[in-house]
This record gives structure tokens, C-alpha cells and sequence, in this order.
């Protein structure tokens, strides 16, 4: 694998949104050589749990836990350090929930991984959803700096908001989903970015769903999506 192709890789997440982790596995498996994360979300863990995360780690992944926790502040510290112990890499909060509680989820994270004697997941605060059109800049600037403020190690935006994100929390790590090659149509997404348009906007962690899981060849769709991304990224001069 050329340089590009290995820094391609730990810029991409495959969203295994899938509520089967047979199935899921069978997809994730033959792809570990194009994603350097795995997430789980709200179907596959609903269905398997923390089986779901032991089997992703220990296929080779880093495993990206999206529940995006949102509670009182009492209730999504337990939760967290829960999620902390079983460890995962990257775990997300919503930030609309405020500071108090981003924090009690940043801190049960830390505990929940000492306790384990593991590194502490890298907290993503989720600022707006993809699906959602009527976010404000004021309301990204306020949730990004909820995020930074809370203790979280990283961002979830869009593509197009990136710039503000930014400006507000700079220095945390960028995950951007809704990502979508210019061949794959939109579903529920609102605000869809290409890979090559998201990284060029400053992501460092582009999450795919089902450009690729809902692909008729995954194996294909991941190999084009991955050698896209390795170009740009080669063109800007990060390969």
C-alpha cells in the first residue's frame, strides 16, 4: 500500500448501520484494508451490544461507538463510563444537550477507561445533524464551543459547515458524515458533501454509510471511494 493510500485510510469510517452483526461483519471484514474505523450505530447496537465493538477491535478496527448520548447529566455519565471500559476510540454526545451534561459524558468516558486500564476514547460532540436544514451559524458556533469547552477531542458536522465549526473550535478533530459520491444519491441526508469537496473543506474523518454498505459491489464502491480520497489528499500534498 503507498503512502496516500495508507494516510487515505485513517481519514475514512465505515458506517455499518446494519441491525445484523453477521451481516455486518461480512461487509466490514474484506474492507480493513480501506477503513481504519468502524462505527457502530443505534441498530447494531441495539441489536448486539458490546459484542458488536469486542468483534469489530478485534478484526482490526478502531471502533467509533455513535449513540450520540443525551440525557441528564447523571444518567450520560453512567452511560459513558460504560462505553469508556469497553474500549472504544471514538464515542459521541450530543452537544445540544449543553455543557453540563458534554461534560459528565467526557468525564464518565475518562473514568469508565482508566477503570479498564485502557486510553480514554476520543469524545465527538455532534453539533447539528446532516438531516437538518434549518441550523443557524450562531447554533454550530455555540455547540462547537460546547464541544471544546466540555472536554470532547473532536467535532461531528457537515462538510458545509466545517468553516464555522472551525473558526469556533479549532484544533479539534473534524468527523464529517454525509458523505456521498457524486454517482450515489442523497436519501435522508440534508447537507451531503463528496469525499474529495470534504476533505478539501478541512474533515479529517469522513464517515460512509451506504455508498458503500448498500452498494451492489461494497468491495468496488470502498476501492474507488478510497483511491478518490488518496488522490486529493496526495494533490494537497498530505500523502
Amino acid at each position: 500500500m503507498s503512502s496516500s493510500s495508507g494516510v487515505a485510510r485513517d481519514h475514512l469510517a465505515l458506517a455499518l448501520d446494519i441491525d445484523d452483526l453477521v451481516a455486518a461483519l461480512r461487509i466490514a471484514r474484506p474492507l480493513l484494508d480501506y477503513f481504519s474505523v468502524a462505527k457502530v450505530g443505534l441498530e447494531l447496537f441495539s441489536a448486539s451490544g458490546p459484542e458488536a465493538i469486542v468483534a469489530l477491535s478485534t478484526s482490526g478496527f478502531d471502533v467509533f461507538v455513535d449513540l450520540k448520548l443525551h440525557d441528564i447529566p447523571t444518567t450520560v455519565g453512567r452511560a459513558a463510563r460504560v462505553l469508556g471500559a469497553l474500549g472504544v476510540n471514538y464515542a459521541t454526545v450530543h452537544t445540544s444537550g449543553g455543557l453540563k451534561m458534554v461534560a459528565a459524558a467526557t468525564a464518565g468516558m475518562s473514568e469508565g477507561a482508566e477503570s479498564a486500564g485502557l486510553a480514554p476514547p476520543c469524545v465527538l460532540g455532534v453539533t447539528v445533524l446532516t438531516s437538518d436544514t434549518d441550523a443557524s451559524s450562531d447554533d454550530l458556533t455555540r455547540r462547537a464551543k460546547i464541544a471544546a469547552d466540555g472536554g470532547c477531542g473532536g467535532v461531528v458536522c457537515a462538510a458545509s459547515d466545517l468553516q464555522v465549526v472551525t473558526a469556533a473550535a479549532p484544533g479539534l478533530l473534524r468527523v464529517v458524515p454525509g458523505i456521498r459520491p457524486s454517482h450515489v444519491g442523497h436519501d435522508d441526508q440534508a447537507r451531503v458533501a463528496t469525499p474529495n469537496s470534504a476533505v478539501r473543506a478541512g474533515a479529517d474523518l469522513l464517515v460512509i454509510g451506504r455508498a458503500v454498505t448498500g452498494a451492489a459491489d461494497p468491495h468496488a464502491a470502498a476501492a474507488q471511494l478510497h483511491d478518490e480520497v488518496a488522490s486529493e489528499l496526495t494533490r494537497m500534498g498530505a500523502g
